[in-house]
């Protein structure tokens, strides 16, 4: 089992090494990190449009025939949003609720009215437990930021994005999204404390959505925690292979 000094080994050196990276193969990683992000984030949640089809769309900027206009707006608008969670990051914005929002409305533009707290109870499908009564989701949304300034103090940049993850989800404060937002709440953690962004793929379903499910049961994080540590590891020896590569030819 990888751990997070492991992880932070890695990255560590990613970060001092990273001037090494030639910037066309940066771009290139990056854009490709960023289609397959997005590809994976909505097939999770049902969205059937291939990879190919993601990078017809988001790169090659053309149409799909025959596919819903949903879908199409779902990939669009995860695109949109990443691009404004770093956006976000460079003017060091805090995480809030005004933010969370802002995510959500970009997540949902087109779809629903965004960035607004649902007004009725909701259950997700094959979960065992029941998210917060709608008259309670003002109030947790309050105090889930609260917990989390808190665990800045105590957990390690891993854990603490891991946590926001796991207990917006917990919430589930939106009608719809909250999944997409919630791997975008992970990633701007994670790059706001100098790790990398990640991808939770749609393969990865049984073991995230478990993983998830036993947090919100019975509060521990550890299952999920593990999952995004392997992840994080993952995209840092990429990272780490492609600068050994460019350095033996320094």
């Amino acid at each position: 089992m990888i751990t997070f000094d492991q992880v932070k080994q890695l990255n560590d050196y990613v970060n001092d090494n990273i001037k090494y990276l030639p910037k066309e193969t940066y771009k290139s990683m990056m854009e490709d990190f960023n289609v397959k992000f997005t590809h994976e984030s909505t097939k999770i949640e049902g969205n059937t449009l291939s990879i190919s089809e993601v990078k017809t769309i988001l790169i090659d900027k053309l149409s799909i025939g025959g596919k819903e206009l949903r879908e199409i707006y779902e990939v669009t608008n995860n695109q949109k949003a990443n691009k404004y969670i770093h956006q976000m990051l460079k003017q060091n914005r805090e995480l809030d609720e005004e933010l969370i929002k802002d995510i959500h409305q970009i997540v949902m533009e087109n779809i629903i009215d965004g960035g607004i707290y649902r007004r009725y109870n909701v259950r997700i499908t094959g979960a065992s437990f029941r998210p917060p009564d709608w008259t309670m989701v003002r109030d947790d949304m309050k105090f889930f930021i609260m917990d989390y300034y808190a665990k800045t103090k105590v957990l390690n940049p891993i854990e603490l994005a891991s946590f926001v993850h796991a207990q917006f989800v917990k919430i589930h404060p939106f009608q719809d999204g909250n999944g997409r937002c919630a791997r975008l709440l992970l990633n701007y953690v994670l790059m706001a404390n100098g790790f990398k962004a990640i991808i939770i793929e749609a393969s990865d379903r049984p073991s995230y959505y478990e993983s998830l499910d036993k947090y919100a049961s019975t509060g521990e994080l550890n299952d999920f925690n593990n999952l995004v540590i392997e992840k994080e590891y993952d995209i840092l020896d990429d990272l780490k292979s492609e600068i050994d590569k460019a350095k033996k030819f320094l």
